[in-house]
Order: C-alpha cells, then sequence, then structure tokens
C-alpha cells in the first residue's frame, strides 16, 4: 500500500481595526481626536481634516496650524488636540492607515455654542387677580437649537416655543407663557430655565407682583361666651389686601348704628347691650381693586341666660338607656307568659283529677289538692 503525504498550509490572517470616536465641544475649549489600531504591523498612521489635508502623519505635522497638537503617539495610537474649537473646525475627520487597501475611520466634531443669557419679559408689571398675564423668555444664538422650560413656584407650566435658524446656522428660541394670576401668586418668582448641552442651570426669573381686593374677617373680642344683657361687646375687624385698604366701615344690615355705639379705626364698642341692638353687623373694606364685607350676626340674652343650666345630656347614653329599658321589659313578659301558661295547666290538671266526685270546679281543685273524695272511706276490722 502506498501512502501519499500531503503538505499542511495554516494562513494566519490578522485583521487591524481602525476605530475612533465622535466628538462633541463647546466653542472656545479643547477637543481629543484619537485613532487607535489593534494588531498594527507597522502600517503608517495619519490624520486629515474635513478637506482631507493632513494634519499629522505618523508623528510629523505638516499642516501649519499651532492649534493642533500631538498628544501621544505609537504603533496602535494617534491623538491630537485641537484647542480653541470654532464653528470652522465643525466637520467629518479621517483617521486613515496605510494598508492594502487602506483602512479609514471618521470622527465627527461637533461645535456646541451656548446661548446668550436668557432675556425674561411680562407683558404687565402689575397685575390684578383674575387676570391673564403672558410672559416670553428668549435664548439667543445658539447650536444646538436651546429648550425652554417655565417654573411658576413649584409647579412647571406649559409655553409655545417657537425656533429660528439665523444666516449664520444658529437658532434663537423664544417660548411664550400664557397664565391666569390669583392672590396666592403675589411675590411668586416665574422662572425660565434654558436645557442645553453646553450649559448647565442656565435661567432667569421674574417675580409676580399681584393687586387683590381685601380680605375681611370679623374678631369677637369680647364677650368670650353669651352676649348678656347689660354687658359690652366689643369687636375688631381684620383686613388684609393689596394695596393695603386704609379703612374699614361698620354698619347695621337694614337698621342704623346703635347710637352710643363708638368705631374706633377698624373696632366697634356697644356698652349697656339690649335686645333692641340685635341684627347683622358689618364690616366692610375696599381698595383700588374691589370691596369686601364679614358679617357678625348679635343677638342679645338674658341677664341670667346660661346660668345654672341643666348639663347636657350625650344622645348615645340616653339611646343606651332606652335599650336597656326595653330589653327588660320584653324580657319581664316572656317571663309571665310562660309562668301563667304553666299555672294554667296546672288548674286544669287538678279540677280533672277531682271532677268525678265534685259538685263544681273548686270543688274539684280542692278535692284532687288535699286528695279527698265525697265517697265514704271504707274500713276494714280484723277479729
Amino acid at each position: 500500500m502506498t501512502y501519499f503525504f500531503y503538505p499542511t498550509l495554516h494562513c494566519v490572517i490578522r485583521y487591524q481595526n481602525l476605530v475612533t470616536d465622535n466628538v462633541s465641544v463647546v466653542e472656545g475649549e479643547m477637543a481629543i481626536i484619537s485613532c487607535r489600531v489593534k494588531n498594527n504591523d507597522d502600517s503608517v498612521i495619519q490624520l486629515l481634516n474635513p478637506n482631507r489635508q493632513t494634519i499629522y502623519f505618523r508623528d510629523m505635522r505638516p499642516l501649519k496650524d499651532s492649534r493642533f497638537q500631538l498628544v501621544n503617539f505609537s504603533d496602535n495610537e494617534l491623538r491630537v488636540s485641537l484647542s480653541n474649537v470654532s464653528l470652522s473646525d465643525e466637520g467629518r475627520y479621517v483617521c486613515q492607515l496605510y494598508t492594502d487597501p487602506p483602512q479609514e475611520a471618521y470622527a465627527d466634531i461637533t461645535v456646541l455654542i451656548p446661548p446668550g443669557n436668557p432675556i425674561i419679559e411680562a407683558r404687565d408689571e402689575v397685575l390684578s387677580e383674575g387676570n391673564e398675564t403672558e410672559m416670553t423668555c428668549t435664548a439667543m444664538s445658539s447650536k444646538p437649537a436651546a429648550v425652554i422650560r417655565w417654573m411658576k413656584g413649584d409647579k412647571e407650566l406649559p409655553g409655545k416655543p417657537k425656533v429660528e435658524l439665523t444666516y449664520d446656522k444658529m437658532y434663537t428660541v423664544t417660548s411664550r407663557l400664557t397664565f391666569t394670576v390669583s392672590r396666592d401668586d403675589d411675590g411668586v418668582p416665574v422662572v425660565c430655565i434654558v436645557d442645553h448641552p453646553a450649559v448647565k442651570d442656565f435661567q432667569a426669573q421674574k417675580y409676580l407682583e399681584v393687586q387683590y381686593k381685601p380680605e375681611v374677617k370679623i374678631v369677637v373680642e369680647y364677650p368670650q361666651g353669651l352676649t348678656r344683657e347689660g354687658e359690652t361687646l366689643e369687636l375688631s375687624c381684620q383686613a388684609k389686601g393689596k394695596p393695603q385698604p386704609q379703612r374699614v366701615n361698620w354698619l347695621k344690615v337694614d337698621d342704623d348704628v346703635p347710637s352710643h355705639a363708638v368705631i374706633t379705626g377698624a373696632d366697634l364698642y356697644i356698652e349697656n347691650l339690649n335686645k333692641s341692638y340685635n341684627g347683622t353687623y358689618r364690616c366692610v373694606a375696599s381698595n383700588s381693586i374691589g370691596e369686601s364685607y364679614d358679617d357678625y350676626i348679635l343677638y342679645v340674652y338674658d341677664s341670667r341666660a346660661g346660668e345654672g343650666a341643666p348639663r347636657t345630656v350625650d344622645h348615645a347614653v340616653i339611646g343606651g338607656v332606652v335599650a336597656v329599658v326595653v330589653f327588660a321589659m320584653l324580657c319581664l313578659l316572656i317571663v309571665l307568659g310562660r309562668y301563667f301558661a304553666r299555672h294554667k295547666g296546672t288548674y286544669f290538671t287538678h279540677e280533672a283529677k277531682g271532677a268525678d266526685d265534685a259538685a263544681d270546679a273548686d270543688t274539684a281543685i280542692i278535692n284532687a289538692e288535699g286528695g279527698h273524695t265525697n265517697s265514704d272511706e271504707k274500713k276494714e276490722y280484723y277479729i
């Protein structure tokens, strides 16, 4: 038998992987471009700009732009820095490896341009409660376009954005906010927040000034309990508004205030009360926004009212007592019913036992209980 031996050829193909990364950089700052190779066989690495001009060939810089500086050069990496980046530097940079065939990888540099300081404007400087107002916030000359959010206090409100692209490829964003104010909004900040990848916590704010009609409340200073004949009544009117009401007025609804009543500022004093003073007393306060009032109903009691008054009994206690009484009565009726039923049965049984020799029912009962009959007892004698 003849054997043939064939030689075996082992071919190992080593792939060279050329990789790079996209870069986002804020205008005026520094960008780093890295061209990386795995398993390099001494092939030449070079970096080209978007116009395909050679920036670096190995560790040499043919391009006369001193903003490009070599950071690192080895068989596996070419790393270059670009300082003071401007919008004109934006584009696709090429990492190139001289192999057969040549390999290329692309790094896109995106230049971020932050917006200018946000400008917030209000249609109305001073507002009245219940009115609608409008505010605008503008973020100018940014790349990419900014996003504007609104906050009123701790609540976010929706705005209507408008984006404009200017001739120099910049974006201007204007957001319009419309809302209705209440008295609770007075002194509350409205904040315009600008979100952009180049800046953080970029915002502007404006405080609301809201005017509103007074809030009025009558406080009884004296007495603390019932208002009795012969006593003194002291009422105080508390009014708060914006602008603050300068004075308050006291009046009696459908009648005149007693002639000897004393009004001192916001306080009303009535001495020696009697029942003819009963009625509704009103405190009225006003400012440039409107008018408000509060009422106090006066009822004068007898001079001895409230003295020795019986203690109020809890309705729950009364209900409990009634329930117990009703239950006891029901139990008593059940016991009596059973007693009479048994007694009636005994009556009929005794009557039957003595009915044989009795002239009537009563005699039958007596005979049955005593064991007597009308027949003569038979006696026997033994001799």
